[in-house]
């Protein structure tokens, strides 16, 4: 049993509209409506006082309680909630503008209250990637403290500052600060290793570990992904991605109202809701000829050049006499922590005072006398020149080449790129270490490796001084056949059959992107840019980043040369293609052409690994297009592949894979065999592979299992299993897993007549479908919602939710439940009196099952034409005797008690009443001896009182 947190929620409906007080929730169509909070709030107040007039005052006091607000800030804030409800059109209207008065809700409310499941927190341990607080921080502790004050009050504060100001120190020691409060919701990304703007929000989304799903709508994904609970989003050095980063900013705190944001950059954004901060210098000493150490270390900028002197090798304490002149060169470096820093580094060397002789010679120029005129960006810049030319010119080469790194990058990799041959790799080592002395690079542990990084700053200027020396193209050449070569589809193959666990290659995924980049521009080298998009495929897929992946994997396909056509290269691209189209395009002819190429290219490299995996995928494709017994015949083919590999994990999962098909096809007691014998191998081989394409094999066996189990008459067993499943994918924290599990148990609770547990089901499913932007699973959660109301005596109701349901499934080509659905809704129409509409329903689901060839549902297809005819005045007997009795022969033939005794209850009812109550006793006794398991079913139940019934009229009397 999971552990789950229950309340209470009220559900308010009018027109299309869904309003869900607890969840801060409105919806239309079962679609999130995105909305201000402000404006939710305004709406929430005035539904539940609708039919009142409430002045503007009550609503400001309602709405802004501690706040003095204008009136007009109110009336844009209805205007917003107008629109987005589309007040005034097709005529509808919503809220009232009474003159003289205030406002009113003029629409009809009905309310209702229901109890929610919350589940358990995904991701509540996951790191969410905050960098580790300095252990000193020098000068800014007042700042953080009261940006920490102005971002809880405010919700969005922009830090800006010049490069090298610490921005990015200070935005960490406030996240830090604020981890309390955000019960550690708090995600941080780096966009400096982020070169193309239009990923801005692509990156967010696999920071936040969103589902792979989101991609095709992102900035969508994340409103709904963010809206039930505070969260701070920390975005850093967002100055060369500014316009992207400015609309999805405006929109996330316009659109979220317990979004939190903390921005670094080097100019303001310019949007609604942004707190400006500017990170002034750190404060240096006055200027007083007669100032003593002890006075100057009293000075922030003082203190942490001293502490970086030290660290640099300066063996003496700050004297009297040096103080001033220290003093004199915190102020000239403008209070800049990095400018600091960087001068700081050459005391061992220089001293103090040779250090500012130094400056001196390097700046007067630049600054023309005038500290105070000289703009901030050009006082780094001089900084930089006079760092660059303190360097040796070997040094001062090797920073310039470094500088086409974009993010992490290991010693190794900076040898590579920047020496000139295997003789050249202790000098470039010896440099490198150098020029991290001199605080120009910076070491950092990374996934239990060390990793060098320039500064922003450092690389922006360093590139500059590499583009005047005409290497520029060399060494992107270099770089991009670097990671070509480090990065071959060899090397990541374990990782496209593994568990997916890739958090070792995030450091070198800006350094990849920069890669492929240039391989596919102009002056780049397509080819090369092929074999590095075949590597880099399934670190894309590992890290979710679905639309990267297909926009590469398509690039490198479109560049294949001849001499890669039908080879491994083609194969990792084409796999890799064939996943991620799958979960960005759906269940389109283009996603199974790019499975079936990549199967092709499988058995003609006889590559048994990659052909499995790709028949996984197909299976899951055809399931979900409804073409069952394909998936099988699929699934017949894999036994042999895992077969022929005599790789564990590939032959339980195709066990799985036939537990599943033969389950669709109607063989329950096939679906159970394999199924469990899968189980079995499992247990007995230990940890094994269980995720293939996307999906976790061992929770879809684990869901056909239960469903076979109850069609098979053992509705115990089958209960505790569909909660197995659930548990798993829960704790698995994968939200396409939890989707699954609940959608397609969902049914065996409703088969066995237990609501209430199906209802908390249904909304959990609704939850994460609509967090995690999975719109397939959403649409059958909605679909399954309607299916209760029909069954709870709301058909009317249910039977629209069905309706709208069915039409959006179809339309993606997701018809793995299309003739349960269609069911559903027949048996809606016929007891909200459409029975003619209900007819041509029924018939069109089991067209469908003859079209598939045959279905697991047949026999209840059967049963409610069956009940249609009956409920015609006159019935139509014959004709329901006839269809139920072909319910039972099919039910039969799949092994499916449970089919017969639901088909055979209106069956002994019929020859009840036409004077064959002994053949209806005999058939109803011969199933109930069937089920000998201690959960009573409502179809137990019924046929048990109809036995009952059928008994006592025929006793001696």
């Amino acid at each position: 049993m999971l552990d789950q947190d229950v309340s209470h929620d009220v559900i308010a409906s009018f027109g299309p509209f869904r309003l869900s007080v607890s969840e801060r929730l409105l919806a239309r169509g079962g679609e999130p409506v995105a909305i201000g909070g402000r404006a939710l709030d305004i709406l929430i107040v005035l539904v539940e006082h609708a039919g009142e007039v409430l002045s503007s005052k009550e609503l400001l006091k309602r709405v802004w309680p501690d706040v003095i607000v204008e009136e007009g800030s109110l009336r844009v804030h209805l205007s917003n909630l107008r629109k987005a409800l589309g007040d005034g059109k097709d005529g509808n209207r919503y809220i009232a503008n009474v003159a003289g008065r205030g406002y009113s809700f003029v629409a009809p409310v009905q309310s209702s209250a229901r109890m929610i499941s919350i589940p358990p927190s995904l991701g509540a341990d996951r790191p969410k990637r905050l960098p580790p607080r300095l252990e000193r921080m020098i000068g800014r502790e007042e700042t953080v403290a009261a940006l920490s004050s102005l971002l809880s009050e405010r919700r969005f504060v922009n830090v800006v500052g010049p490069g090298g100001m610490g921005k990015t120190t200070v935005a960490v020691a406030i996240a830090h600060s604020l981890r309390g409060a955000f019960s550690d919701q708090i995600y941080f990304l780096d966009l400096g290793a982020l070169g193309d703007a239009s990923l801005v929000p692509g990156a967010v989304t696999s920071t936040l570990g969103l589902s792979s799903q989101a991609t095709q709508d992102p900035v969508s994904a994340l409103v709904a992904f963010l809206v039930d609970k505070p969260t701070l989003l920390v975005l850093d050095s967002c100055e060369h991605v500014i316009d992207a980063v400015a609309v999805l900013a405006e929109r996330l705190f316009a659109e979220i109202p317990l979004m939190h944001l903390l921005t670094t950059s080097r100019e303001a954004l310019r949007v609604e809701g942004e707190n400006v901060h500017l990170l002034t210098p750190l404060e240096g000493p006055p200027e007083d000829s007669g100032l003593t150490a002890a006075q100057a270390l009293a000075a922030p900028a003082v203190q942490l050049f001293m502490e970086r002197a030290v660290a640099g090798g300066l063996g003496a304490e700050l004297s009297d006499a040096d103080a001033p002149i220290l003093a004199a060169i915190c102020r000239r470096l403008d209070g800049i922590a990095l400018a600091i820093e960087l001068a700081a580094g050459r005391v061992g060397t220089y001293g103090i005072r040779g250090t500012a002789e130094l400056l001196d010679d390097r700046f007067k120029l630049l600054w023309h006398g005038r500290r105070s005129a000289i703009p901030r960006h050009q006082t780094l810049q001089a900084m930089f020149d006079w760092s660059y030319n303190l360097l040796s010119p070997y040094e001062q080469t090797i920073l310039r080449r470094l500088s086409v790194f974009v993010g992490p990058f290991t010693l190794n990799d900076a040898i590579a790129i920047a020496s000139d041959g295997e003789a050249d790799a202790p000098a470039v080592a010896d440099a490198v270490e150098s020029l991290v002395n001199k605080s120009l690079i910076r070491m950092s542990e990374l996934a239990g490796s060390t990793y060098h990084r320039l500064l922003d700053t450092s690389r922006v200027y360093a590139a500059a001084k590499l583009a005047e020396t005409g290497e520029g193209a060399v060494l992107s050449r270099r770089h991009a056949h670097h990671y070509a070569d480090r990065f071959k589809p060899d090397s990541t193959r374990a990782t496209a059959f593994g568990n997916r666990d890739v958090s070792a290659y995030e450091p070198h995924m800006g350094n990849i992107r920069a890669a492929l980049e240039w391989s596919f521009s102009d002056g780049g080298e397509a080819q090369n840019g092929v074999q590095l998009a075949a590597g880099a495929a399934p670190l894309f897929l590992g890290f979710s980043l679905l639309g990267e992946c297909e926009r590469w994997c398509e690039r490198g396909l479109s560049a294949l040369g001849e001499t890669d056509r039908g080879t491994e290269r083609e194969l990792a691209l084409q796999a890799a293609l064939a996943i991620s189209s799958m979960f960005t395009r759906g269940n389109s002819d283009a996603v199974r052409k790019a499975i079936e190429r990549g199967i092709g290219l499988a058995e003609a490299l006889r590559d048994g690994q990659y052909k499995l995996h790709l028949l996984a995928g197909l299976n899951i494709f055809l399931t979900r297009i409804g073409d069952f017994r394909g998936a099988l015949a699929c699934a017949e083919r894999s036994v042999l592949v895992a077969a022929e590999l005599g790789e564990q994990s590939g032959i339980i999962m195709a066990e799985w894979m036939l537990g599943v098909s033969h389950h669709l096809v109607g063989n329950q007691a096939a679906s159970q065999r394999h199924s469990e014998r899968g189980l079995e191998l499992e247990a007995d081989a230990g940890s094994v592979q269980v995720d293939f394409f996307g999906y976790d094999h061992r929770i879809r066996a684990l869901i056909a299992l239960a469903r076979a189990l109850w069609l098979r008459g053992m509705p115990e067993r089958a209960l505790r299993t569909a909660d197995q499943a659930v548990e798993e994918a829960t704790k698995r924290e994968h939200p396409v897993s939890v989707c699954m599990s609940l959608v397609y148990t969902v049914p065996v609770y409703l088969w066995s007549g237990d609501f209430d547990r199906a209802a908390q089901w249904v909304e959990r499913v609704l939850a994460y479908a609509a967090k995690y932007s999975l719109a397939p699973y959403h649409a059958m959660g909605l679909a399954l919602r309607g299916e209760l109301m029909i069954l709870q005596g709301e058909p009317a109701e249910g039977a629209q939710l069905l309706r709208n349901a069915v039409a959006t499934l179809s339309a993606e080509r997701f018809n793995i439940l299309a003739t349960a659905f269609l069911r559903a809704l027949a048996e809606g129409m016929m007891r909200s009196g459409q029975l003619d509409e209900a007819a041509t329903t029924i018939d069109r689901a089991i067209a469908l099952a003859d079209q598939a060839g045959e279905t697991y549902d047949r026999p209840d297809l059967l049963r409610v034409r069956a009940e249609i005819r009956l409920a015609y005045s006159p019935p139509d007997v014959s004709a329901a005797e006839d269809s139920l009795l072909q319910a039972i022969y099919w039910a039969g033939k799949q092994s499916a008690t449970a089919w017969e005794l639901r088909a055979a209850i209106p069956l002994a009812r019929i020859w009840q009443q036409h004077g064959q109550a002994d053949r209806a006793r005999d058939l109803l006794g011969r199933l109930l001896q069937r089920f000998g398991e201690g959960v009573q079913t409502a179809d137990v139940n019924a046929a048990s009182a109809l036995l009952a019934e059928l008994n006592s009229a025929n006793a001696p009397g």
